[in-house]
């Protein structure tokens, strides 16, 4: 029989136990979350571009010295991607998502009432980056615990939130700012954003303990059952008593059954007791920052590939339009080409996790793909020279850079990569690899265009970064493989060290001396 005890709680607070992955459950309130989240980070950050032509007014700045606010937020925020693995760990998802979005929303309230560009680099690039990466990491690893099968969909489905974000934002901010002014519209987006705690209230922990199956142990074989029943050159060698051979599998002659009787043992009865309260045993201490991850080596090539490909992420976002504008097409047109990059990356995050929901498939390889291609779209764009190809190019680039930017991070609880049990700590460091290459792509980029005068090198220096990259990429699954063969061959000599050689078995031995013996007392 089985008894199951449950403390009564409040079903937000108190965490999901599981016996295995749900793929599904309260992980949809928690990828309904992760949208929202998505949009009140990166598609604000997307979307930041609407102000600054205003700074540029108030604070009379240049274009260059505006756009730091926004390199300085984007590296704030992938830099302390650790503090975030450690805080996460220690005080919960929750707690820290929370706590990210009253940072969010407080940085963009204050950069409201900011009188110079050095108050906006210490509120929307320290404080409000601090809490972009408070919010959306912790978000995106617990949504991954909560799926197995249906992870690389769901999460590339609630990733298209910073695409909508991008469609709607943009406007309604740009018709807000023709109503109250620039000021009162920064800080209605961040009041607004002050909703990502109300997302972070929803993220409940995730337990998965393995249910242990008791299985009813047969009864015990009488003794002097189990010793009769022997072959019949055994029963032949017992009963030949003057042979003088002492066969050592007799009852008699085992030590401790001088009297063998049959055991007999009334059945226990099994009582499971589950309890959800904190009179459950203490859990082993987790470590709040696992750096064992630096010494696998495909993950140590994985991070590489994220090094290198973040280069080619956001300098083309920023140097389409002045691209397109260089070739002598208007405003207008220039803004559609920035649309259906944006409406082509949501398909591409929504076919990503299509394709690699599918099973069986090997989704690193996939990845490479895709990774491939988009260095090619990158290629391509110094190859346009009118507006139909730039639109070509365009779409083709945001439906490959969808691809990727929706599955790159979720891919680390792969196998292949590191596995669910260290995703936390590997996509803290991860992102804080990446953020070298965010703060360094768009001035590097910048560099090469104020060298040569022409905006095609920039497409030049991200297709680079790539294809560097997709090599590291095309490098995992080896190491991997590599590393698991390297870890089967070992436990196989160390076993074959711990396991000594056996004699033949004792009872043949015996029953062989006997029938020697036996035939030589005949002889006699």
């Amino acid at each position: 029989s089985k008894m199951t005890v449950k403390a009564v709680k409040m079903p937000c607070t108190t965490p999901n136990v599981y016996t295995k992955v749900p793929d599904g459950g309260w992980g949809w309130t928690i990828a309904f979350a992760f949208f929202f989240v998505e949009a009140l980070t990166y598609g604000i950050i997307k979307s930041f571009g609407v102000f600054f032509n205003d700074l540029m007014e108030s604070f009379d700045e240049t274009n260059s010295r505006i756009s730091w606010i926004i390199s300085i937020c984007v590296f704030v925020q992938t830099f302390t991607a650790p503090l975030s693995t450690v805080l996460s760990n220690r005080f919960g998802h929750r707690f820290v998502v929370m706590a990210g979005g009253v940072l969010i929303s407080t940085g963009m309230v204050t950069a409201s009432f900011a009188r110079t560009v050095v108050d906006m680099y210490v509120t929307i690039g320290v404080i409000s980056g601090l809490g972009y990466c408070l919010s959306f990491l912790p978000t995106v690893t617990i949504l991954s615990q909560y799926f197995d099968k249906r992870r690389s969909l769901v999460t590339a489905v609630a990733s298209t939130g910073e695409c909508f974000a991008v469609f709607s934002f943009a406007p309604a901010i740009t018709a807000l700012k023709e109503q109250i002014g620039w000021r009162y519209s920064l800080l209605s987006v961040g009041v607004l954003q002050l909703s990502i705690v109300i997302c972070g209230s929803l993220l409940r922990p995730i337990i998965i303990k393995e249910q242990e199956e008791v299985k009813a142990q047969p009864p015990e074989e009488p003794t002097e059952t189990k010793y009769m029943l022997e072959n019949e050159q055994t029963r032949t060698s017992i009963e030949s008593i003057d042979s003088g051979v002492e066969i050592t599998t007799s009852p008699s002659n085992v030590p401790g059954n001088t009297k063998a009787e049959p055991k007999s043992e009334e059945p226990k009865e099994h009582v499971q007791i589950l309890v959800e309260n904190n009179s459950t045993p203490p859990e082993p201490k987790t470590k709040l920052l696992d750096f064992s991850v630096m010494r696998d080596y495909s993950f140590i090539c994985y991070a590489f590939f994220g090094l290198f490909a973040t280069l080619g992420f956001f300098a083309p976002s920023l140097y389409i339009i002045p691209l397109s504008l260089s070739l002598g097409i208007g405003k207008d047109h220039s803004a559609y080409i920035l649309s259906a990059m944006a409406i082509a990356e949501v398909f591409g995050r929504i076919s990503a996790g299509w394709v690699l929901n599918k099973k069986p498939i090997r989704k690193i390889y996939i990845e490479l793909i895709c990774v491939v291609l988009l260095s090619v779209a990158l290629f391509a764009f110094p190859f346009a020279s009118e507006f139909w190809g730039l639109m070509t190019c365009s779409i083709f680039f945001g439906f490959m850079l969808g691809t990727v930017a929706g599955t790159h991070i979720p891919l680390l609880a792969e196998d292949d990569v590191v596995g669910i049990a260290k995703m936390s700590s590997a996509a803290g460091v991860y992102v804080f690899i990446q953020s070298l290459a965010g703060l360094a792509g768009p001035p590097l980029a910048g560099v090469l265009v104020d060298t040569t005068q022409n905006y095609s090198s920039a497409f030049y220096s991200c297709a680079a970064g790539m294809v560097l990259g997709a090599a590291f990429l095309s490098l995992v699954r080896p190491c991997k493989a590599g590393l698991c063969r390297r870890q089967q061959q070992g436990a196989e000599e160390s076993a074959a060290e711990v396991v000594p050689d056996l004699p033949d078995d004792f009872i043949e031995m015996d029953i062989g001396k006997a029938e020697n013996s036996g035939k030589g007392c005949d002889s006699v």
